[in-house]
């Protein structure tokens, strides 16, 4: 969850969501993962591909700050929060007979109670007497609270039912009667997180903020939202969020609208993830080979719930009536069917007592009986599925084949001791680059990139998946046997000692580090004791994982690892029957038969009408826009609670910082604790490389951790990093500086270690940087072929990334730069780079090296170092040893990278259901001069007029705007659109929306309220020293952050007004860079002729 860029300068946030599973965290492929979808939150940016949920997104600048995990290959969520210890005293008894009156006064009775001395916390779990309803109680000594209630929502077919309600729940209840009490607390709370996410089996609500007052406002607003919703009695929000007919005038076309349809679109136009859903999709007859693009069940799950998709099929979601969708909240929205999570340094009686104001409104049900999930049978013999999905034909689709193998490793859930060796095993087999199966795969030449994510365990069963994508026909066979070949040698040989070690430590070193990221580390465990929870198992026993970790470290250390892993990988893999083989082909028909086949059926609908009906058609959709456009009075508007500027504390969060030099270089050192843990990045000056020599630095940063020395190979290198340190990574850092001409751009090497390895930590750093050699030329094509299969996928999944960085590339030489490394540029490059390799291996191995000479010295590197003092002393011999080892020489001057792409209008044609609108401008160059109002007017924009227009109306899945102040470039982008010109006019829109703008004194304290929730987003130590090296390096002061901070504070609505004229700048200078499906860009071109320079990518 990364804030906004424009808020980078003058706050402490970096943040990166984590993707939480019951014990581990780990990179995976999208395909592979039960999805969750829905998620409200405009103010998101999109997660990596680490994350197993969607968001409601924001762009992915090429300049915006990178993921701060330093892991090398995948990494691990921790399992507990870092919390002080409530620690258990003699007066236990006391408190506990306290608890059980108190809990006894509210309707409860306590369960159950345990000290969780892994997250240092007293955890209680009560259970409402009048309705069964479970709340667990944690508490402890973390200032970031969090609250969430989860609903088993187990759906019945593929109409997206529990997505749809997901999104309806946030519009609106009886407590808070506005379109959508979700917004008023984006706009105007300080919350550190504020999200929904619907699995395929249940739907949960989260909270988190570190304001006690501001955190029980969130609570009661989300109680009352999921229990008495008003969108279960108002058919405009089901039509809004999930479908309708549209028609504007009645002897036009109808055309289907609706938020969660156009979302699943998107979804269903990505080849991942079509991958993933027929992975866990079969024929009604299993032994077949099926090839039908119309119903198929899940292939895993063929006979349970599921076999259908929650997030809802587009083909299905019409399908969908209103009573259903009420019936449905009726029979699972229930507190019968609900856990509670509660966490934090609050107080634990009063959450009981707001609870409780719910709960008694209620009686008992047959919910929980209703909804609970009946596991799938193993298969006794193995499925074939093939289906297809869209492709261009300009494609060589020989090469474009996916393959992925798939099992159902148990009919039950495992225990705790179990998922935890089966997670390690998935670690051995997949977690880094240099894992045997994946490193086998990926050498063999049968495809370019992995699919699948290995073990999934959030679901009733465990999964195990694996595969890849950019496969040849003739291929196709060839890849499950190497899958099957390669784990029966691993089965028979065992895994090298080395190996073994590196995934114990990582594992270890992650789960004791507890680095959830900005993602609240009890949301974290909340997630993860919702993973048995919600079956009815124990929900501590996900929460308590020194004991299996320690016995299954003693287990291998008696019996040895081969007894431990093989059992395991002959048990549920190789001799497990319940195993599906998925092909996926592509077909450059699909889309085009797809779209074709949506029209047909709104053709035969139309046909259906009388002039009378499509009359009222064309009058219910204008009244159904009137409504969402339409504003709430402001007497709606204030029953949602907030907060008032005087519990905004008026100075900005300090970071201690501390400058000095060691062996003439900087350091930056931030005393902060960190539980023995030091963290540290190393900054080079990109500046003196040459111009051409660009796009080769992200292969330049994965060869330097992904190929071997004089005396390791990358093997061995990677296993003695995960062996001594907690990760260590290499990745460009690019961005504009505000007045100055030339871009800051920098390569950081970024690591982790506990305080007793902080020597091998800079040794490993060296090794990595100066003795890896650039030589294994099969290897290097091996990452070009990776780096142009993830850039494709990323032009479905992602075009709001790829429109914000094309634009970016047209405005100011930092986006440019950005973009020759991850843009379409790059994929250009990428294409023709993988032709280079055989040809001119010697070339571009000369290149590399000359990358690395133009970078190391030690006369242009600074050092950044965040730990506890004590470490930080001990660790200044070690840095001094290690720039010791650094080249001394002095570059003879800085290059000029004065390049921008030139400014035309391009539209990016990709096959998709959906699209991706980007305009843009710098409103420097019309004459704006920075004030922090800005940042306030900007992020009002998105959560207003553009969650109005773009999204609400127009049916997008996303629309927001983004203000850069670092180039000055103010960027609108829509994510997952039907529409494209109309989009565009709501952007041009923005300046007399503002203009026109009335707004109370409440209306603009929440617009102020939220900004200062962004600026002050809650950091771990890590990433609060990660945020003032990058304003050390962008030359943000501690003077400018103070002022900027009180400029928002005094925010005006005259600043609004004023600000107009510089948002009219992108109306009249702005380009604009869509990332759409051919026919709309076809249209967008006949409305407008030449509007578009088309440029087809896919």
């Amino acid at each position: 969850m990364e804030r906004a860029a424009l808020l980078r300068s003058i706050s402490s946030s970096t943040t990166v969501f984590y993707s939480t599973r019951r014990l581990f965290h780990r990179r995976v492929s999208l395909s592979s993962i039960p999805s969750r979808h829905g998620l409200q939150n405009p103010n998101l940016r999109k997660p990596k591909p680490t994350l197993f949920v969607r968001h409601h997104l924001r762009p992915v600048s090429t300049f915006s700050i990178p993921s701060p995990l330093p892991f090398n290959g995948r990494s691990f969520s921790s399992l507990s929060p870092h919390a002080v210890a409530t620690s258990q005293s003699d007066s236990a008894s006391d408190i506990a007979k306290q608890d059980d009156v108190v809990a006894e006064k509210y309707g409860f009775e306590k369960v159950s109670e345990q000290f969780i001395e892994e997250c240092k916390s007293r955890a209680v779990l009560y259970r409402h007497k009048k309705t069964g309803c479970e709340v667990m109680s944690v508490s402890n000594n973390d200032e970031n609270k969090v609250f969430g209630i989860c609903f088993r929502t187990p759906p019945s077919d593929s109409t997206g039912i529990p997505h749809i309600l997901e999104h309806s729940v946030l519009c609106g209840s009886r407590k808070y009667p506005l379109k959508e009490p979700f917004v008023e607390l984006l706009k105007g709370s300080l919350h550190t997180f504020l999200n929904a996410f619907t699995y395929p089996d249940r739907t949960c609500y989260p909270v988190a903020s570190t304001n006690t007052q501001d955190f029980y406002n969130l609570v009661d607003v989300y109680l009352d939202a999921v229990f008495f919703p008003r969108c279960v009695e108002d058919f405009w929000t089901f039509q809004q969020e999930g479908w309708h007919y549209e028609v504007d005038d009645p002897k036009g076309e109808i055309s289907y609208k609706g938020v969660v349809l156009n979302e699943m679109k998107g979804v269903y136009s990505q080849p991942d993830s079509l991958l993933g859903r027929t992975s866990q999709q079969a024929p009604e007859e299993r032994a077949k080979v099926y090839s039908s693009v119309n119903r198929y069940w899940k292939a895993l799950f063929p006979d349970n719930i599921y076999g259908v998709d929650s997030g809802g099929d587009p083909k299905e979601i019409p399908k969908l009536t209103f009573e259903e969708f009420k019936e449905f909240h009726r029979r699972f929205y229930h507190p019968s069917n609900a856990r509670i999570w509660f966490y934090g340094d609050d107080d634990p009686n009063e959450r009981l007592r707001l609870v409780s104001e719910y709960l008694n409104k209620f009686e008992a049900s047959s919910a929980r009986n209703e909804s609970k999930i009946k596991p799938q049978k193993l298969f006794q013999q193995p499925v074939k599925v093939k289906e297809k999905y869209p492709a261009s034909d300009g494609d060589d689709l020989k090469k474009k084949h996916m393959v992925c193998v798939n099992w159902l490793l148990s009919d039950n859930p495992l225990d705790l001791e179990t998922e935890l060796a089966l997670g390690f095993l998935d670690h051995l087999l997949l977690g880094t680059p240099a894992s045997p199966l994946r490193k086998t795969l990926l050498e063999s030449g049968l495809g370019e990139a992995i699919v699948g994510g290995g073990m999934e365990d959030e679901l009733l069963q465990p999964q195990f998946s694996i595969g890849l994508k950019g496969v040849s026909k003739d291929d196709i066979d060839k890849v499950e046997d190497l899958v099957m070949t390669t784990l029966k040698k691993l089965a028979e040989e065992g895994f090298d000692s080395n190996a073994i070690e590196a995934s114990m430590n990582t594992i270890e070193f992650s789960l004791r580090e507890n680095n959830t990221g900005s993602f609240p580390r009890g949301l974290s465990l909340m997630l993860r004791s919702m993973g048995k929870w919600i079956y009815d198992l124990d929900p501590f026993e996900p929460l308590r994982w020194e004991k299996p970790l320690m016995k299954l470290k003693a287990r291998i250390a008696e019996e040895g690892s081969k007894a431990v892993f093989s059992p395991l990988i002959e048990k549920y893999i190789l001799n497990n029957p319940h195993r599906v083989t998925v092909e996926m082909e592509p077909d450059p028909e699909k889309a085009a038969r797809d779209e074709a086949a949506e029209k047909e059926t709104l053709e035969k609908v139309k046909a259906s009408m009388t002039e009378e009906d499509l009359a009222e058609l064309a009058r219910a959709t204008q009244e159904l826009r009137l409504k969402q456009e339409t504003p709430d009075p402001p007497e709606a508007l204030r029953c949602v609670p907030s907060l008032s500027l005087d519990d905004i504390p008026k100075k900005p969060i300090h970071v201690p910082t501390e400058i000095g030099t060691v062996n003439g270089v900087t350091v930056l050192q931030h005393d902060l604790f960190t539980n023995d843990v030091v963290y540290t990045e190393v900054v080079f000056d990109m500046s003196f490389l040459k111009q051409e020599l660009l796009p080769l630095i992200p292969l330049f940063c994965q060869s330097l951790l992904e190929m071997g020395t004089k005396d390791m190979d990358f093997v061995q290198l990677n296993q003695l990093i995960g062996r001594k340190t907690g990760g260590i990574s290499v990745y460009p850092f690019t961005s504009s500086v505000r007045g100055h001409e030339d871009p800051c751009a920098r390569l950081i090497v970024r690591g982790k270690a506990m305080a007793e390895r902080v020597e091998d930590l800079y040794d490993l750093m060296n090794v990595v940087l100066q003795e890896v050699q650039f030589t294994d030329q099969q290897r290097f094509k091996q990452f070009v072929s990776q780096s142009k299969a993830r850039m494709e996928n990323r032009l479905r999944g992602s075009g709001h990334g790829i429109s914000a960085a094309r634009m970016h590339a047209k405005l100011h030489t930092a986006g440019w730069i950005g973009e020759q490394m991850g843009g379409v540029s790059y994929l250009e490059f990428l294409r023709a780079l993988e032709k280079k390799v055989d040809q001119d291996w010697d070339g571009i191995s000369t290149s590399l090296e000359e990358i690395r000479k133009s970078l190391l010295s030690r006369k242009h590197c600074l050092v950044n170092l965040t730990a506890d003092g004590k470490n930080m002393m001990n660790s200044e011999k070690h840095i001094s040893r290690f720039l010791d080892s650094l080249p001394d020489r002095e570059f003879s001057q800085r290059n000029i990278w004065n390049a921008r792409l030139s400014s035309e209008n391009e539209a990016m044609v990709v096959p998709t259901q959906v699209n991706y609108v980007g305009k843009a401008a710098n409103i420097y160059e019309g004459g704006y001069k920075l004030k922090g109002s800005a940042y306030v007017i900007s992020r009002y924009i998105g959560n207003t007029w553009l969650w109005d227009r773009v999204r609400v109306s127009g049916g997008a899945y996303g629309g927001f705007c983004e203000f850069d102040s670092h180039s000055g470039v103010f960027t609108f982008l829509s994510y997952r659109d039907p529409n494209l010109l109309k989009t565009l006019d709501v952007y041009d829109g923005t300046g007399d929306f503002l203009r026109g703008l009335e707004m109370d004194n409440d209306t603009l304290t929440k617009a102020i309220i939220g900004t200062i929730g962004d600026v002050d987003a809650y950091q771990l130590p890590d990433a609060k020293g990660y945020s003032s090296l990058l304003r050390y390096l962008l030359g943000v002061t501690e003077e400018e952050r103070e002022m900027r901070r009180q400029e928002i504070l005094s925010t005006s609505l005259e600043d609004f007004k004023e600000f107009a004229n510089a948002v009219d700048v992108v109306k009249d200078r702005g380009v604009v860079v869509v990332v759409a499906s051919p026919d709309d860009v076809d249209a967008s071109n006949k409305m407008r002729p030449n509007f578009f320079q088309v440029k087809k990518v896919l």
